[in-house]
């Protein structure tokens, strides 16, 4: 009974391994490097087979907390990257940085939301991330349903 409880938060949804690789990547400021989705596919991988739940939550907490510096317009300052949009800190996030923050906001969110149904702690103390994605992922739906305002090129004009 003890090892299922303690492993319960391996059950939850094969979502977190599957999506969040490639958004984080993008979030990181590494997308347009294979060997940056591959490196946090392999972090995400070595979690699930040799972390702990507590380890697990901290990587998603991460997350959590890229998601919403997108959301909050990319102003994380000199240490953080985006990926389309530039470093952070360097104006906007870009369509691509909204897109994958979504994603990854989305995936990590509804993770955390399952957490009430597993025996233990991890629901509560996951309470926080919750709330601070429940209102980026609310800001981002809102960033990306905003039309893209057209660009001037002052040889070709509107586009």
């Amino acid at each position: 009974m003890h090892a299922t409880r303690r492993n319960a938060w391996l059950g939850l949804t094969p979502e977190p391994e599957r999506e969040l690789p490639h958004a984080v990547a993008l979030l990181r400021g590494r997308s347009g490097r294979a060997d940056g989705i591959e490196a946090e596919r392999r972090r995400v991988e070595r979690l699930i087979l040799h972390g702990s739940r507590r380890s697990w939550l901290g990587y998603l907490h991460e997350v959590a907390e890229l998601v919403a510096e997108v959301a909050a317009g990319g102003a994380l300052g000199a240490g953080g990257m985006l990926g389309t949009g530039g470093a952070l800190g360097e104006g906007p996030p870009g369509p691509g940085d909204v897109e994958a923050a979504l994603v990854a906001g989305e995936v990590v969110l509804a993770h955390h939301q399952m957490l009430i149904g597993l025996p233990g702690p991890a629901y509560d103390q996951a309470a926080a991330d919750r709330a601070l994605l429940t209102r980026a992922v609310d800001r981002l739906r809102h960033l990306q349903a905003r039309p893209v305002p057209a660009a001037h090129d002052p040889e070709t004009g509107w586009r």
